[in-house]
C-alpha cells in the first residue's frame, strides 16, 4: 500500500508515524514544499527572540529519525490533483502515484488589498525563509508597523519587540484578538501590551503602503501616515487549497471532511488547518486551525487510512496565548450561544480576568487571563459536555470554584 501525505508540518508528521506504527510494510512518503526538515511555524517566534536555532524548530531532532521510521521526506509543491489516476503533480512535472492520500496542506498567509503590499520591506512571517528576512531587517531601534492583532499577530509580535523594535501594531476590528477574546479581555490585554512600549491602533486599516527615501510610509483609511522600516501583514491565514480546483474534492472554506477525515474522494483524508469539521457541541463546520487539533485529526486520519476505524468526536476550538508574560486561553463557544448566561469576572490590577459561558447547566465557552490553574479544568469540562446541575447557579454567583464544580461533578459521575 502506497500512502501519500502532502503537507509535513506537526499533522502530516504525525500522521506518516501513526501509519508505520500501524503499517509496517506500507511505502509512506511525506511532501513538503520547503528545504528545512518538517518545522513547527508557531516556534518561528521563538526563533527570532533568539531563544532558539533553526534546528529548535524542527519537529524531530534526533538524526535520521524519518530514515529510522522508513518515512520518505521528499520535496516539491503539488499544483493539481488527478483523483481519478490516484496521482499528484508537482510544479517540477514529476508525478507521484498513490493508493491512499492525506491532506495536511494547512494554511497560507491572506495578503490585504492594500496598494503597496508586494514592496520591498512588506514581509509575511510564516515561513523559515520569512523569518531570515525578518531577523534581517529588524534591529534594535527599528520602526515596524504590523498589520493584524490576531492571535498569530500577538504571538509575532513578541518577537518583534525582543529585538528591540519600536512597533505599531494596526488592527482593523474593534479589539485585538477579536476571534478569541470578548471586549473587556482585549482590553485587558491592549493595556498590557501598550505598557511593554506597544502603540495599539484598532478600528484602523492601512489604505496604502509607499516607499519613501528612509522605508517605508502607510497611509490610514483616516489619513494619518506612519513611517517604518519594515511592515509586517499578519491579517490572517486560510486554507492551502486553491490547487486543489478541478479535482472532485468537496470544499467550503475548507476541506469538508466527516468524523473519520475522510473526503468525499474514496481513500483521500484531510487533516489539520484545511479541514473544515464540525464543532463540538453545534455541529457547525468550521476551520479550526490549532495545532493540538490538527495533530489529532492526523492520528484520526492516519488510523482510518490503516484500516483501523477511528472518529473525531468533533473539534473544540482552542486558543492560548503567551504575550508578555500574560497567560490568556479561550475555548469553545468563547462569544457564548443564543439563550445561554454568563458571569464575567475582573481584576485590572492583578491583570486577571475570566469569563464562562453555559447553555442549560452546560459549560461551553471560556476566556481567561491569568487564571493557569483553572485551563485544564475549563478544556475538560467543555470538552466533557458535563452536566453541572446545581453548581451551575454557584459559578454564576463565583466562577472561580470551577475546580470544585469540577471535581464534584465527576465523583458524581463515577
Amino acid at each position: 500500500m502506497r500512502h501519500l501525505i502532502i503537507g509535513n508540518g506537526p499533522a502530516g508528521v504525525v500522521a506518516a508515524e501513526t501509519l508505520r506504527q500501524q503499517r509496517p510494510a506500507d511505502s509512506i512518503v511525506l511532501l513538503g514544499d520547503e528545504p528545512e526538515p518538517p518545522y513547527s511555524r508557531m516556534a518561528i517566534p521563538y526563533l527570532l527572540e533568539g531563544d532558539i536555532a533553526e534546528s529548535g524548530t524542527y519537529l524531530r531532532k534526533t538524526a535520521g529519525h524519518f530514515e529510522t521510521q522508513r518515512i520518505t521526506l521528499k520535496q516539491g509543491r503539488a499544483v493539481s490533483l488527478d483523483t481519478a489516476a490516484r496521482q499528484v503533480t508537482l510544479q517540477s512535472g514529476e508525478k507521484l502515484d498513490y493508493d491512499r492520500l492525506l491532506l495536511t496542506v494547512g494554511s497560507k498567509p491572506s495578503s490585504p488589498p492594500v496598494p503597496g503590499i508586494d514592496l520591498p520591506g512588506v514581509m509575511t512571517c510564516w515561513t523559515m525563509e520569512d523569518a531570515r528576512k525578518i531577523a534581517a531587517a529588524v534591529k534594535p531601534g527599528s520602526r515596524v508597523i504590523q498589520m493584524g492583532a490576531g492571535f498569530i499577530g500577538c504571538i509575532i509580535m513578541e518577537a518583534i519587540v525582543s529585538r528591540g523594535a519600536k512597533l505599531t501594531l494596526v488592527e482593523m476590528a474593534d479589539r485585538m484578538v477579536p476571534r478569541m477574546m470578548p471586549p473587556m479581555a482585549a482590553a485587558m490585554m491592549r493595556s498590557w501590551c501598550e505598557a511593554k512600549g506597544v502603540r495599539v491602533m484598532t478600528d484602523t486599516r492601512i489604505a496604502s503602503i509607499t516607499q519613501t527615501a528612509t522605508g517605508l510610509r502607510a497611509t490610514t483609511a483616516a489619513g494619518e501616515t506612519i513611517d517604518a522600516e519594515v511592515v509586517i501583514s499578519a491579517t490572517g491565514v486560510r486554507p492551502n487549497i486553491a490547487w486543489l480546483a478541478g479535482s472532485g474534492i468537496a470544499t467550503s472554506a475548507g476541506i469538508l471532511v466527516d468524523h473519520t477525515l475522510a473526503t468525499n474522494i474514496p481513500d483521500v483524508f484531510a487533516a489539520g488547518d484545511c479541514v473544515e469539521s464540525e464543532e463540538l457541541g453545534t455541529g457547525l463546520r468550521i476551520v479550526n486551525a490549532v495545532q493540538p487539533d490538527a495533530v489529532d485529526q492526523a492520528r484520526i486520519a492516519a488510523m482510518n487510512m490503516a484500516g483501523r476505524p477511528a472518529r473525531l468526536t468533533g473539534t473544540l476550538q482552542l486558543n492560548v496565548l503567551d504575550t508578555f508574560g500574560m497567560v490568556s486561553v479561550s475555548f469553545g463557544q468563547w462569544q457564548g450561544v443564543p439563550g445561554g448566561e454568563l458571569v464575567e469576572v475582573s481584576d485590572e490590577r492583578e491583570h486577571r480576568y475570566m469569563r464562562l459561558e453555559f447553555d442549560g447547566d452546560v459549560l461551553v465557552g471560556a476566556t481567561s487571563i491569568g487564571h493557569t490553574e483553572h485551563a485544564g479544568v475549563m478544556r475538560a469540562l467543555i470538552q466533557g459536555q458535563l452536566h453541572l446541575g446545581a453548581w451551575k447557579d454557584r459559578l454564576l454567583k463565583n466562577p472561580l470554584q470551577l475546580m470544585d464544580a469540577y471535581i464534584a461533578r465527576q465523583q458524581s459521575v463515577g
